[in-house]
């Protein structure tokens, strides 16, 4: 991975072939295989935090995490010999790392000290129609309501749903949930921008390193300040957390968020909350209701009639 052969280039001109190029359609099809790659790492990410937080406190965790990965894409980033950001650029990686790297981390492992995953999936099942919504006002798009209302219908499924998982009573972490979904928007936002002028696995790292110094101060004051209760699921939450669903996954999510833009590509998340169900029952021993293939289907429904609408 270098930093020339990296980068998500304009797609050249090719022969019409049924009334789409040929070259677009190809970018479009591997655009929408990456953003689900990314959809796969974020959905164990819950989980794999319930775990980290068998042998961490939040903080220690949330800070291990960011610095982990940190250090993962500051070896790329020099292996590959990339250059510093342009000076334009910086306050969008800022607004990355804030959202991310650093906001939708913390404020969703302190949430999850109190509510269980099926819960947290709630709030995050409305993240793709928030990112479309924000990413409409930033990039002055306008979706045809065809999309908006098949993204609105796919939000209320999974929001019906994974309500009636939790037994529709609210939690005491709704708060760290709400503030996670708006900060995480945010910041899939500023990406996806970003992630069309340089390569995506550039902008997550350099978010990354940005945050490097924060992160080894804040490892520091929370491994002083909270327990550690080292187990094997402890360590593999937290290295997925860090290698997996922060880096891997932004990367992934990010360049294909570039190809197809990013209100398609945050609707391939309405599915996160019930593969996110899935890891629950198969790491964590969580119990799923039958309603669950009536709503997956609804799910790819909705899903499939956003990413075909012009």
């Amino acid at each position: 991975m270098t930093a020339q052969n990296s980068a998500t280039r304009p797609s050249p001109i090719a022969v019409q072939v049924g009334g789409r190029s040929a070259v677009n359609a190809g970018g479009s099809r591997s655009g929408t295989a990456l953003a689900l790659l990314g959809v796969v790492a974020f959905s164990l990410t819950f989980p794999a935090t319930a775990w980290g937080l068998e042998s961490f406190g939040p903080w220690s965790l949330v800070a291990l995490r960011s610095a982990l990965a940190a250090v993962i894409a500051g070896g790329f980033l020099l292996a590959g010999r990339v250059p510093l950001p342009a000076r334009e650029h910086w306050a969008g990686l800022a607004v990355v790392a804030g959202g991310v790297v650093v906001g939708f981390p913390l404020l969703t492992t302190l949430a999850l000290r109190t509510s269980t995953t099926s819960h947290a999936a709630v709030v995050v099942g409305l993240l793709p129609l928030t990112t479309a919504a924000l990413s409409a006002l930033r990039t002055g798009t306008r979706p045809p309501r065809a999309f908006w209302a098949a993204a609105i219908a796919g939000a209320l499924v999974v929001l019906g749903f994974t309500l009636a998982q939790s037994g529709g009573a609210p939690s005491a972490g709704d708060a760290y949930l709400f503030g996670a979904l708006l900060v995480c928007a945010a910041g899939y936002t500023e990406g996806g921008r970003l992630a069309r002028l340089m390569p995506g696995w550039q902008v997550i790292g350099w978010a990354l390193v940005l945050c490097l110094p924060l992160a080894l101060a804040g490892s520091a004051a929370g491994l002083a300040a909270e327990p550690v209760h080292l187990t094997w699921h402890g360590a593999a939450g937290l290295l997925w957390a860090a290698a997996g669903s922060t880096f891997l996954g932004l990367y992934v999510w990010y360049r294909g968020m570039a190809a197809i833009g990013a209100p398609r590509a945050s609707q391939l998340q309405l599915a996160q909350p019930l593969l996110t169900l899935v890891w629950s029952v198969a790491l964590l021993g969580e119990q799923l209701s039958p309603a669950t293939p009536l709503a997956a289907g609804a799910v790819l429904v909705c899903i499939t009639v956003t990413q075909r609408v012009k």
